[in-house]
């Protein structure tokens, strides 16, 4: 029985929706996360990210235990209240960031030994450790397994030997993570763009028991068309009564294709990212708001989105706070671009629950087409 009871409420073709129960609130699936790096979500404050329509939060273990220390947000009373946030906090196992972001990074059996990119200091990350970080300091509700996570394209040996170390790793994290009945903990599934090993990475998960499954070791440059490949088959290996989460995902139409193929769950940084480099996401695709078109345009972004962002101020004025540097602008597309994603789900969530899914796919898609051409 899983922690967080996980109640499907309509499934059309692959697509499903439903309602993740936790003990701070429900997530309604499928769900978009916001990405609170450090915690915050960058430019917003809680309120606005409350507002867009975010449901739960993904903060990050491996910058949060480098700055301030997952110690002192301990000390200060844990992640919701350190960052004002009183609904569910999705942590991630630091591992992915271990790999990326560290200056040297040495992988053994035991865990990974790296240097801070921050300032050089030495640290060891394990998957006892990645649980006490996540579960006992930072207070997350949903915990992840450390695992590891090689970049595309990978060696078939390389992709099957990061494999089995995730699912050794998985299983000491579950012992290590023990039973709670108010926090949750995820496995990864691992392997690659190789199915056999996506297959025998799910049954080791399986056999172990997890309250939720994540899709891993994709979003790592093997671009759209190989995800979705990869989505094909990986999520039904998974089991259909837990949530799965595909990690790291992504722009809206890798959003709407992983809907498609099963998958209840996604965070990225993309919105707030794209929000302080001028970029804004519409129904037709990302537009530059620094694009001359805009200088005297004085429709909003869309005002059929409740979001102030999005209804309230003008193209033109937008392009003028990003032509003039104001940081107004970064804080406002970084709005928008959150509504706009909790937009988008909540429409999936409605076209799945009435049975049209296919036909909101297809129209998406055309959309997207449309503004192209």
């Amino acid at each position: 029985m899983s922690a967080f009871p996980f109640l499907i409420d309509a499934v059309d073709g692959t697509a499903r929706t439903g309602v993740i129960q936790t003990p701070r609130g429900d997530i309604r699936t499928p769900a978009f996360m916001p990405v609170g790096t450090v915690g915050t979500v960058k430019a917003l404050t809680v309120d606005q990210v409350r507002a867009a329509g975010a449901d739960i939060l993904l903060g990050n273990t491996y910058h949060l235990m480098l700055r301030p220390s997952a110690e002192r947000v301990a000390r200060l009373g844990g992640l919701h209240r350190f960052m004002r946030w009183d609904r569910p906090i999705l942590t991630d196992s630091g591992g992915f960031q271990v790999m990326s972001l560290a200056k040297i990074a040495k992988v053994k059996e035991d865990g990974v030994t790296f240097q801070s990119h921050i300032d050089g200091s030495r640290h060891a990350l394990s998957p006892e450790r990645s649980i006490q970080i996540q579960a006992d300091l930072l207070g997350s509700d949903i915990v992840m397994q450390l695992d590891e996570c090689v970049s595309w394209p990978a060696e078939p040996k390389r992709a099957h030997e990061a494999m089995l170390l995730s699912a050794r790793w998985a299983r000491r994290s579950k012992a290590a993570f023990g039973a709670r009945e108010t926090q949750a903990l995820f496995g990864i599934q691992q392997g690659s763009t190789f199915e056999d090993q996506r297959r025998e990475s799910a049954e080791r998960l399986i056999e172990i028991g997890f309250d939720g499954y994540a899709i891993g070791g994709l979003a790592v440059g093997e671009g759209h068309q190989a995800m979705c490949d990869v989505l094909d088959y990986a999520p039904a290996m998974l089991p259909a009564d837990r949530p799965r989460y595909l990690m790291g995902v992504g722009k809206p139409i890798d959003l709407v294709e992983g809907v498609a193929r099963g998958v209840d769950m996604f965070d990225c940084v993309l919105p707030t990212r794209s929000g302080r480099h001028g970029q804004a996401w519409t129904w037709a695709g990302a537009v530059n708001m620094k694009n001359a078109r805009f200088a005297e345009d004085d429709t909003p972004l869309d005002e059929a989105i409740d979001c102030p962002a999005s209804r309230d101020y003008s193209k033109a004025y937008l392009h003028h706070l990003f032509k003039s540097e104001e940081i107004l602008g970064q804080v406002l597309l970084s709005w928008h671009n959150i509504a706009f994603f909790q937009t988008l789900m909540a429409a999936m969530r409605a076209a799945i629950a009435e049975g049209r899914f296919e036909a909101f796919r297809r129209g998406f898609h055309a959309g997207l087409k449309g503004a192209g051409d």
